[in-house]
């Protein structure tokens, strides 16, 4: 086993290294680089809350939890998948922004929070999509899922397949509005994974979220999102209420390229909601840092090939490794890199070789493929002879 002490950076923490070790796995083990003096880190804040989750965006580490998988009717954070799907659809080229959405009697009827669209007339997708997620207008989320899918009732099929894509295993939808039902359900848990998707994979559309107002038909509305207006960091994303599900709140914010995901679900009131949601993500940027350890372009180690034109090949992840820890705690990082048994050539480029794994005190912060980064081909008779004889001696020898 090879031990490296790990440079205390952002980005490149491994030095190149040889994986020596004999046996089935080599483990190559990066030790810190000397811990200072520890931050003691609070619980988190009592919450007006059913249930929450305090996510960080990038290493998708849960910071704070209470009842993160409860079941919980979602309210209008149904809205959030309803976006979803719509944005998947303008994506592969199935619908357009400037579409001409015709409004079926059925979405003008749709009570509760509404855009005010009327029967019969035709009303462009994208003013639909701002009046589901500015607005919050069932007759719009109806519109769009009829649009989509020709009836709300197929949209919701949409729904759950992307729900289950998501992982988001507590879910399930039979509406596009979140009017109450009792069996559509979620839960904080699968919230924040839809909420950490929509600023992933959307961000040409994620600004929507972060509307203050939007006007319709000469029709002024307010984003209920208290927290747009009382903190600058603050950029969606959605807020909800029924009687059943209380008042819920999914919202992000970024400061100094870190962004966190709070989910509310079941507060009392539409201030209490805001208040909570404002007090976790003060306490995750407050006592807490995410740090970019690897891109999958970086090489973070190089590993020994036998039987090879080439006596070593790089290494890389198969995905970003990103890790939220403690503040004060970046040094007390372990990086595990596992590579699978002897290297032997022909190795192809993006070949599986073994895995790395990030910890700190024990918890399993990061777990990540390792790849071959370049191909290597494999040696002649002779080489390939020569490499036989050493790896026979060192296993004789018992030199690892």
């Amino acid at each position: 086993m090879n031990v490296m002490r790990r440079p205390s950076t952002r980005s490149n923490l491994l030095n190149r290294c040889h994986s020596l070790a004999l046996g089935l796995v080599v483990a190559m083990v990066l030790l810190p680089g000397g811990a200072g003096a520890q931050v003691a880190i609070p619980q988190a804040p009592p919450v007006d809350a059913e249930s929450f989750v305090l996510m960080d965006f990038d290493s998708g580490h849960v910071i704070a939890e209470k009842a993160p998988h409860a079941p919980v009717e979602p309210a209008s954070i149904t809205k959030l998948m309803t976006s979803y799907v719509a944005f998947h659809e303008l994506k592969r080229g199935n619908i357009a922004l400037d579409d001409e959405v015709l409004i079926s009697e059925r979405a003008w009827r749709t009570g509760g929070s509404r855009m005010f669209v009327e029967v019969n007339t035709r009303v462009d997708l994208e003013s639909l999509l701002k009046g589901i997620i500015i607005q919050s207008g069932n007759d719009a989320s109806v519109a769009v899922a009829e649009h989509i899918a020709g009836t709300e009732a197929a949209f919701a099929l949409l729904m759950n397949e992307y729900a289950q894509l998501l992982g988001m295993n507590d879910t399930f939808y039979v509406n596009a509005t979140g009017l109450p039902d009792p069996n559509q359900m979620t839960s904080a848990h699968d919230s924040a994974l839809l909420a950490q998707a929509i600023i992933e994979q959307f961000p040409e559309y994620y600004d929507w979220y972060s509307q203050r107002e939007f006007t319709f038909d000469g029709i002024r509305q307010h984003n209920r999102n208290r927290l747009l207006w009382r903190d600058p960091s603050v950029d969606g994303l959605k807020t909800g209420h029924t009687e059943a599900a209380g008042y819920c709140l999914v919202t992000s914010a970024l400061r100094n390229d870190m962004r966190l995901i709070s989910v509310v679900m079941g507060s009392s009131n539409e201030e209490s909601r805001a208040t909570s949601s404002q007090s976790l993500l003060n306490y995750g940027f407050r006592f807490y840092e995410t740090y970019a350890l690897y891109d999958t372009e970086d090489e973070v180690a190089t590993s020994e090939v036998w039987q090879g034109v080439a006596d070593t090949i790089s290494l890389r992840v198969d995905a970003p490794v990103f890790v939220t820890v403690p503040r004060g705690r970046f040094d007390d990082i372990e990086n595990t890199l596992m590579i699978d048994g002897d290297v032997i050539a022909p190795v192809a480029e993006g070949q599986v070789l073994g895995e790395l794994t990030v910890t700190l005190d024990d918890e399993e912060l990061a777990r990540r493929a390792v790849l071959a980064g370049n191909a290597v081909e494999q040696a002649g008779f002779i080489g390939r002879a020569q490499d036989r004889l050493k790896m026979w001696w060192r296993g004789l020898s018992g030199d690892g």
